[in-house]
């Protein structure tokens, strides 16, 4: 696990085109890291950049086999643009790309870099909110104490910029005492408790779901039951699926429909010990009526 830096930072995102959702740079306060961030149709364009052609790491991802998870690919190189060519020759699935090395004054080494692959992979096995492409997880390599504090130091800073370009996939979910409220669901014989987070509605592991679906779930949620099955998120746990994790959902609405097994307005589903709907605690919260 990478420990979260609580102290305050900015990111600075260069659109050298002029485009939203083109080449993105991004570069963070105290680092000497950059990250090229651009989608796949731009890679023709991209691919003219020195700055590929420096050793660093990279991550792809697109539309999973689920339908809900996203696929991922971690990977790194000497060279990342030769990498990224092979890639966009053989891998099909991956829509978007971010590549992170350093400036030329400081340039990471295999090693670092092969560290970086493998905790990468293994941040992302963790946290099971993506679909794998890795066959293999890398093993770490051998590295002085010196190398081993430039490259999690380098990590963690790539673990800050990734979500800030929308990439929330490699960190398990982690829930303090002091953050939100703790909510409640209980209905069609489960129970859970969740709470509303900046980075997504958070279930806690112990919660129970439902096995049997309404014969009009939405397939979207019924994918997500099944990815999440499949990684062991949610198990077998007798008449109940029992949530094995910590798991962040994009909305109080998805939690509860993969809970419930059915569609559902989580803003409504979720209480808390009073009996308040999450819509009535935001609503006095924001000082309606």
């Amino acid at each position: 696990m990478v420990a979260r830096n609580m102290v305050g930072f900015w990111v600075r995102i260069w659109f050298p085109h002029g485009e939203p959702e083109g080449l993105r740079i991004v570069e963070k306060s105290d680092w000497d890291g950059q990250g090229l961030v651009f989608p796949r149709s731009l890679f023709g364009d991209v691919r003219q950049l020195s700055e590929l052609k420096r050793t660093g790491i990279y991550v792809l991802w697109g539309p999973g086999e689920s339908g809900h998870l996203p696929r991922v690919y971690v990977g790194e190189g000497d060279e990342v643009l030769a990498r990224l060519e092979q890639h966009a020759r053989n891998k099909d699935f991956w829509t978007h790309a971010a590549v992170f090395i350093t400036s030329e004054r400081k340039i990471l080494n295999k090693a670092h870099v092969q560290y970086l692959e493998a905790r990468l992979v293994a941040l992302a096995n963790e946290a099971k909110r993506c679909e794998l492409d890795n066959g293999n997880v890398p093993q770490l390599p051998a590295l002085s104490d010196a190398d081993a504090a430039v490259a999690g130091g380098f990590l963690a800073n790539v673990l800050l910029c990734l979500p800030v370009v929308g990439v929330n996939l490699f960190e398990k979910t982690q829930v303090t005492a002091d953050k939100g409220y703790d909510l409640q669901l209980k209905a069609r014989g489960i129970e859970a408790r969740g709470i509303d987070l900046p980075e997504g509605f958070v279930v806690r592991a112990g919660s129970t779901a439902v096995k049997v679906e309404v014969r009009s779930i939405y397939p979207n949620l019924a994918d997500l039951r099944r990815a999440l099955l499949g990684k062991g998120v949610l198990s077998d746990a007798g008449e109940v699926y029992r949530l094995t994790q910590d798991y962040t959902f994009n909305s109080p609405s998805t939690a509860a429909g993969v809970l419930l097994g059915r569609s559902a307005n989580g803003r409504i589903e979720w209480k808390d010990a009073k009996g308040r709907s999450l819509k009535e605690i935001q609503s006095q919260e924001a000082g309606e009526e």
